[in-house]
């Protein structure tokens, strides 16, 4: 299975995210900045992570992107149908009734093996999916990751952070 590029930039920045304080904002330029990506490319994705309700975009000259909702309640899961959408990866096409023999509907009352081997293997893939959340991918880094590497992400959302106004 290939996913494209975008849930990879997808779960960074949501990762990244997951690190400001409540309230705070970066804005999606700095996001595409801290991983090389175009900002046209990566606003798809953000739009399509704040459609899903994964993440809150603040328009205005502080606005920005924020998490929706806590990390520990966003699964990989929830990013991947963000960005990919909600269909199965495998769509079988019934290419079993394309060959020279023709033969009647009723002949195809059984559902293709291969089609519930494949969906069968795609359910498995999501659960676990689903049970990998963002918080845990987040206290992984800070825990296991270089040090440099944790202290660099750290000062990249200290330095771009917008924090907002309380009323």
């Amino acid at each position: 299975m290939k996913l494209s590029e975008g849930v990879e930039a997808a779960i960074h920045c949501a990762a990244s995210l997951a690190g400001l304080e409540e309230g705070a904002t970066i804005p999606g330029s700095a996001l595409a900045a801290q991983f090389g990506l175009s900002p046209s490319y990566l606003l798809k994705h953000l739009q399509a992570l704040a459609g899903a309700g994964i993440l809150e975009s603040v328009p205005g000259p502080a606005g920005g992107y924020r998490l929706a909702r806590a990390a520990e309640r966003i699964s990989l899961l929830d990013i991947v149908v963000a960005v990919e959408g909600p269909q199965p990866a495998f769509r079988c096409g019934e290419i079993r009734r394309n060959g020279p023999v023709k033969l009647p509907d009723a002949a195809y009352v059984k559902p293709c093996g291969i089609k519930v081997a494949m969906l069968r293997a795609e359910k498995a893939w999501r659960m676990a999916l689903a049970a990998e959340k963002l918080s845990t991918i987040v206290a992984d880094f800070r825990k296991d990751a270089d040090p440099r590497s944790v202290a660099a992400a750290c000062a990249f959302v200290a330095q771009h952070r917008r924090p907002q106004k309380t009323s």
